[in-house]
């Protein structure tokens, strides 16, 4: 069975696993467009996005400030097989049902929030490791649609920086970009 979050996170998850799979270890230190986070501090925020993400589909508690080194051997793979069980555990229609009891927020903008973090941060990893990630138009109109909601009240809690104004020629990604607080012109 699969839900709209899960057919987006389905075509997302590859595209951001194919920039992360081809970091390489004299990268991790890179910076980042997100300004506190190097490449090896923003693949182990991922990582864990990407992991209690899995749990808050299923309404279970996450602590985000448990903190684990993910980058061990084999975590390129791992990294993958994680992003897999995300997909799966939004496939479920009950994941999207109902109120998340530990972001007391509507479960769909819960998936929303996942699916934002996967392609943006995808995005940021690409950038500082000299990569390109594409973005399929479904995914990009859906990110816009959560950001018409919910990006005001993710600017106010931190989660996004102050919007960059984009130019004329801005393509749909430069936009939400923009609306995520990043530059879309960022170079390391």
């Amino acid at each position: 069975m699969t839900t709209k979050t899960s057919e987006l996170l389905a075509v997302a998850a590859p595209r951001t696993v194919a920039v992360v799979r081809a970091i390489s270890d004299d990268q991790l230190d890179l910076p980042t467009p997100c300004i506190d986070y190097s490449v090896r501090d923003l693949l182990g925020h991922l990582y864990d996005v990407v992991v209690n993400f899995q749990d808050l589909a299923r309404r279970r508690e996450v602590d985000w400030s448990a903190k684990h080194d993910h980058l061990t051997e084999g975590w390129q793979d791992r990294f993958a097989a994680e992003t897999v069980r995300l997909t799966e555990a939004w496939s479920d229609p009950a994941a999207l049902e109902g109120v998340s009891p530990g972001m007391g927020l509507p479960q769909e903008t819960v998936g929303e929030m996942a699916l934002t973090d996967l392609t943006v941060h995808g995005w940021d990893l690409a950038r500082a490791t000299g990569q390109h990630l594409a973005v399929d138009p479904p995914v990009l109109a859906a990110l816009h649609g959560f950001m018409d909601r919910m990006g005001s009240t993710g600017q106010q809690m931190g989660a996004f920086g102050e919007p960059v104004p984009s130019t004329s020629d801005a393509t749909d990604l430069d936009r939400l970009l923009g609306r995520t607080g990043r530059d879309p012109s960022w170079t390391p």
